[in-house]
This record gives structure tokens, sequence and C-alpha cells, in this order.
């Protein structure tokens, strides 16, 4: 079993910044792919951002540039950096990790950004 932990969310300005961590617990020497994804209210939960465990990165192309994900292996933690931030990134974000073929999920946390 996987446990994931997101922290960071809050309310803050377009064109401010945030950085959403994840950390991972339990059994997760096997975890292969660690990632953001994101659901906004009355739409569907949508990727943001993956890592795999070689650090190959992946982003939803309406973040590009202005987001980064990176983990710390050695914390068990991933991270997603936000800058320049839009009032439709406003979203629940979750964290997802895959191990053995199974994905495992945090409960999220709330990013809202104010026009």
């Amino acid at each position: 079993q996987v446990q994931l932990v997101e922290s960071g969310g809050g309310l803050v300005q377009a064109g401010g910044s945030l950085r959403l961590s994840c950390a991972a617990s339990g059994s997760i020497s096997r975890v292969s792919f660690m990632g953001w994804y994101r659901q906004a209210p009355g739409k569907q939960r949508e990727t943001v951002a993956g890592i795999t465990v070689d650090g190959t990165t992946n982003y939803k192309e309406a973040v590009k540039g202005r987001f980064t994900i990176s983990r710390d292996n050695a914390k068990n933690t991933v991270y997603l950096q936000m800058n320049s931030l839009k009032p439709e990134d406003t979203a629940v974000y979750y964290c997802t990790a895959t191990q053995d073929l199974q994905s495992y999920w945090g409960k999220g946390t709330q990013v809202t950004v104010s026009s």
C-alpha cells in the first residue's frame, strides 16, 4: 500500500506562485511514476504533470513553461512548482503514484487563483 499526502494549496492572486508537495509513505520501493492531476468544479479530472523514477517529465500543454514537477527520492516526495498562475488553474490538485501497475491517490489540495 502507498499513502500519499498533499500540501501547499491555498488562495493566490493571478500571476502568483504556489508549490505543492506530495509525501509518499508505506511500501513505496517499486513506485515507478508520480504525478499531479486536477479537477475543477463541473469538469473531469485531468492530468497536469508527471515524473518517472528516472526523472523523465511530461506536462499538460496548458501548463508548460509555468509549472515544474520534481521529486526528491530521499524524501519520497514529489513537488509541483506553479508560477504565473491563472484563474483557470483553480481546481483541487491530486497527487498520484503508480506501483506494480496499481494507481494510488491522495485526498487532494485546493488551489484557488483569484483574478
